[in-house]
């Protein structure tokens, strides 16, 4: 498990991350949602042992991680900004990264590539931004470490490529302890693939939140009602967090037991009721409207 306890990291008179509490279990998809300059880089370059806290701790399995050789070998990092050495190859960049981890799989990575479509001998500098992305996520996936960091990882991948790496992530769960870590700007790009998200807003986490849990917390009606008393009866009786009218068709993002928001609903025979499946982004703006922050603005 990698855990972080009132984790702070500044640049000059900027701070990065403030007080930083948050808990990454293993075997599950973990998205860390924040505009840029919200906090996620600095995050990923401190759980990696990149970069050492000013204040507080980020461990993997009690461990802290900075200057802990061993404790590094359970993770590869992805970053925003892919770098390999000069004038070298794919099967050079794999070569030096099966001596740096003892379960780097050269089999795996000669399948990946050619599934990939991407020539071993060919030179990196030559690739284009996405097949660069590509490599470093074969790369990371052939290396075989519990954790995966990957920073924008999905920026820069057609959607064909994006489906293609979630199938990665996806068959490599369960097959192998492994746990992806995705820092991302777009909520809806992580949409399908994580179980746990994390908003980060200004060096600060607004809220984590396990989608399964919050969507069987909240849940989305479209409805149209017999007349204006029915409706007001109704929304007297529910936690109403929001509500969207086009004509008489009314959308409701309602809290509570979905059993009980039925029972209300259609005991006042509505024209029309429905459940709708909420969108992630949906689930956030349920979470954090209350705390006063306008979700709208702080994620794509």
């Amino acid at each position: 498990m990698i855990e972080a306890i009132n984790l702070t990291k500044s640049f000059d008179d900027i701070t990065a991350l403030n007080e930083i509490n948050l808990k990454i279990e293993d075997g599950q998809v973990f998205g860390l949602i924040g505009t840029n300059g919200a906090g996620k880089s600095t995050f990923l370059r401190l759980a990696a042992g990149i970069l050492k806290p000013d204040k507080g701790s980020i461990t993997i399995d009690s461990r802290p991680i900075f200057e802990d050789s061993d404790i590094k070998k359970q993770f590869f990092y992805i970053s925003d900004d892919t770098a390999f050495f000069a004038n070298a190859n794919p099967f050079e960049m794999a070569t030096f990264y099966r001596k740096m981890y003892d379960n780097f799989n050269m089999a795996r990575f000669r399948e990946l590539m050619d599934k990939f479509g991407l020539d071993p001998n060919r030179k990196i500098s030559t690739f284009s931004k996405g097949m660069k992305k590509q490599l470093s996520i074969i790369l990371g996936i052939s290396a075989c470490t519990r954790y995966l960091y990957c920073d924008e990882t999905f920026d820069g991948l057609d959607p064909v490529m994006r489906q293609a790496v979630k199938s990665l992530f996806a068959s490599d769960m369960t097959s192998r302890r492994f746990t992806p870590v995705i820092a991302s700007h777009n909520l809806r790009e992580l949409e399908d693939i994580c179980d746990n998200v994390g908003l980060l807003h200004k060096g600060g986490i607004i809220m984590s939140k396990n989608l399964d849990d919050a969507k069987a917390d909240v849940h989305k009606v479209q409805c149209v009602f017999r007349d204006d008393s029915s409706k007001e009866r109704v929304l007297e009786n529910l936690e109403v967090i929001s509500s969207e009218n086009r004509g008489k068709l009314i959308t409701l993002t309602v809290r509570g037991d979905e059993e009980k928001i039925n029972n209300i609903m259609r005991a006042e025979s509505p024209v029309y009721v429905e459940m709708l499946p909420l969108s992630l982004e949906e689930i956030f703006i349920s979470e954090t409207g209350v705390t006063g922050y306008d979700i709208k603005k702080i994620i794509c």
